[in-house]
């Protein structure tokens, strides 16, 4: 049966009879603009002609980095035949899951609902008010065992679109409903005093981690594994109180850091980190490399610094791999404007085929051709390249899978800048250029709080330039509206989510405990007032406005929190962990109390899942431990910035840091920091440290060492 063009699907001349995504910003949507399918952006347009056409919505979810979605519009997308028939039944709709996780959280929610199983790319089938009713996520070209062909798929949905519509969208109805039901369970008023905070949940939460760790190569659960950055955090932090659990935390984080760094996941020649690996001890990493899991790792590998490491994992070890990853991040995602891009693709482009990790794969033969027969052979004994290539013709990722030895390790440092630069001659990997203003504000606080542990000022001035782009491109002080997502330093598309109020707020603050410039304390106090403004609603907490007319509908009328860390922490332990610090710093105990409702959560997540709670569980273990508040006050002199040292490099957990500084980057008149309020130096002019938990301040202290003892004291309890 001939399958009907473009103009008997759409009307000769119409406007839709073609691929629509060429004007968009998205790098992720323009990689599809190309294909012969008439794909659409998300929109009330798309959804409205699909109504006209009384076709469902064919909606494509994925990002510029991801593999198989690359494999998928190879395979079908650039099909013209699939694309044709496509086009005729359907209304294709491309999705950027990083430009709209709105969109992206509902619609997952309804492919593992429907089929069991998520990811990217993911295919979801949509009446025209937007109610998903058939997903997947990647179907081949022709059949496999258990997955059928994307145009069987495409022929069963118009067939039962056309011969049982009243069947499809009453359960198009019943899945939106259950999905609302769904979100009940994970409910936060704001409007309730919040219950007291129970202490045993934290080394329940390790026990439980414990039972899924893999000691072996470290890290949890098998494979495919990811970098488990929220949960090191709090294993990080509970070891820093003494407590009966407090060794087994940091051996579990030891165990797990040391296995990245010491992995195919983390790339030996640059520096940054892989997205996950497919196999459970890391040696073989999905390549695409991500800001997010970059900021949170050099945040977590320079916090293991400041608790100071230990026979598991060495804080030396930990302070190169932390300096390496932020300068990965500087020279391979830094934009001109000084933000930092999203990501760089897991495939590199040969002759127009995508190869998955080929620029960072080797051979015996390819080591020899860069650095003669004898290093070669030495190089893939320490690094596991061996005859069996396990990626694929191009060879395997180095993986050292141990400490080198001092001998394997002088030749390392002699011959990896040679490998560096012969594998910067190859066809690079494509960087995703938008710029996210929630992984951003990651990257602030990584970069500012190595910069400070590690002793590197230049990665303090980039946070800096990065929080001024954010505050200058993605933040309306006007109508207090944080955009999520810009290209070529303009802000479009939807308002951010609260995981993007929250990390920014979190990234300011974490700034100003370093630089002690005003902006960005008074930056983070508007980010956080306007999210209590923007998700919370009647007294409860969302995780994004409904901007979007669909997206209301699919989640059965309401908009949802999602209490659990994915990639990144949840927008709600975000929002949590910024409220607790600017409580400390305000004094607010109204945003103290909010920030203990979302910690309500924990008890149900914890008692089954604490490994998606880490973000959850390293504020609460802050919480419980006051959080210790500093205030630095006295005239700048070497003194002074010895104490604030001492401060940035305690491990103490969600220690807030404030300091006196005579320019403090706000307009005049604009009020101090209120924890900074009263506090002076010594009558003779000596800088001191004022130390406060829970209400209650003690005498200042004039040493750095005094400092260091009294908040080691304090967090055993004294």
């Amino acid at each position: 049966m001939p399958v009907p063009g473009p103009a008997e699907a759409t009307g000769n001349g119409s406007p839709w009879a073609s691929n629509a995504l060429g004007s968009e910003p998205s790098a992720y949507l323009r990689q599809h603009a190309d294909n012969p399918v008439h794909w659409r952006p998300f929109g009330d347009e798309a959804f409205a002609f699909a109504a006209e056409r009384d076709v469902p919505v064919f909606l494509s979810i994925g990002y510029a980095a991801c593999h198989w979605c690359h494999v998928m519009a190879h395979e079908s997308f650039e099909d013209p035949e699939t694309a044709g028939y496509l086009n005729a039944h359907f209304v294709p709709v491309k999705v950027d899951r990083e430009e709209r996780p709105d969109v992206d959280s509902v619609y997952m929610a309804a492919t593992q609902a429907i089929s069991g199983e998520g990811g990217w790319p993911m295919s979801v089938f949509l009446t025209p008010d937007g109610l998903a009713f058939h997903a997947g996520t990647y179907f081949p070209p022709v059949p496999l065992p258990g997955r059928p062909s994307f145009r069987n798929v495409l022929e069963a949905v118009h067939e039962a679109w056309m011969e049982r519509r009243d069947g499809v969208e009453q359960n198009a109805r019943g899945l939106a409903a259950s999905m609302a039901d769904g979100q009940l369970s994970a409910a936060v008023r704001l409007d309730e005093p919040p219950g007291l905070l129970d202490a045993s949940l934290l080394p329940d939460a390790v026990a439980l981690l414990a039972r899924s760790e893999d000691p072996a190569a470290g890290g949890f659960g098998s494979a495919p594994k990811f970098p488990p950055s929220a949960v090191l955090e709090f294993l990080i932090r509970h070891a820093a109180v003494p407590s009966d659990t407090a060794d087994a935390a940091k051996d579990m984080a030891g165990r797990a850091l040391a296995g990245m760094a010491r992995s195919a996941l983390r790339d030996q020649l640059d520096g940054g980190f892989a997205r996950y690996s497919v196999t459970a001890d890391w040696s073989v990493p999905h390549f695409e490399k991500m800001l997010y899991d970059n900021a949170q790792l050099l945040r977590v590998y320079a916090h293991w610094v400041r608790l100071g490491g230990n026979e598991v994992y060495s804080a030396d070890e930990a302070a190169a791999v932390a300096s390496r990853c932020a300068d990965w991040m500087l020279e391979s995602l830094r934009l001109p404007d000084g933000a930092l891009a999203s990501s760089l693709d897991a495939d590199t482009v040969f002759d127009g085929v995508h190869h998955e990790g080929a620029t960072y794969l080797w051979s015996v033969e390819s080591l020899a051709d860069a650095l003669g027969a004898d290093d070669a052979v030495q190089v893939a004994r320490m690094m596991n390249i061996g005859p069996e290539r396990t990626v694929s013709e191009f060879g395997s990722p180095l993986h050292p899978a141990r400490k080198l030895s001092d001998a394997d390790r002088r030749l390392w440092e002699r011959v990896a800048p040679v490998l560096l630069t012969t594998r910067n001659l190859r066809n690079q990997p494509a960087r995703d250029d938008k710029v996210v203003a929630g992984w951003n504000g990651l990257a602030v606080a990584g970069l500012a709080e190595a910069g400070a542990i590690l002793g590197r000022p230049d990665l303090v001035s980039a946070a800096e330039n990065m929080a001024g782009y954010l505050a200058t491109v993605h933040w309306d002080g006007e109508s207090k509206t944080l955009i999520r997502v810009s290209h070529d330093s303009r802000a479009r598309g939807i308002g951010g989510l609260l995981e993007d109020y929250a990390f920014c707020a979190d990234g300011f603050l974490a700034l100003y405990a370093v630089t002690g410039t005003k902006r960005w304390y008074l930056l983070a106090e508007e980010l956080l007032l306007a999210a209590c403004t923007r998700f919370v609603e009647s007294g409860q907490l969302a995780d994004s406005t409904g901007e979007s007319a669909q997206v209301f509908n699919a989640q059965g009328q309401r908009v949802g929190l999602d209490p659990f860390d994915n990639a990144t922490p949840s927008g709600a332990a975000g929002f949590a962990g910024a409220l607790l610090s600017y409580a400390a710093y305000s004094g607010s105990h109204g945003h103290r109390l909010m920030a203990g409702n979302i910690l309500g959560l924990l008890p149900a997540i914890v008692s089954r899942a604490p490994r998606v709670a880490g973000w959850l569980l390293a504020t609460a273990q802050a919480a419980l431990a006051g959080p210790v508040e500093a205030a630095v006050a006295g005239p700048d002199s070497p003194l002074k910035r010895e104490l604030h040292h001492a401060l940035l490099t305690s491990p103490s957990p969600g220690l807030v840091v404030a300091v006196q500084k005579d320019d403090g980057g706000a307009p005049a008149g604009d009020p101090d920091v209120p924890l900074l309020l009263h506090r002076s130096g010594t009558p003779d002019g000596l800088p001191q440290v004022y130390l406060c938990r829970d209400m209650v301040c003690e005498r200042p202290l004039g040493e750095a060492a005094a400092v260091r003892a009294r908040l080691a004291a304090m967090g055993s309890g004294d």
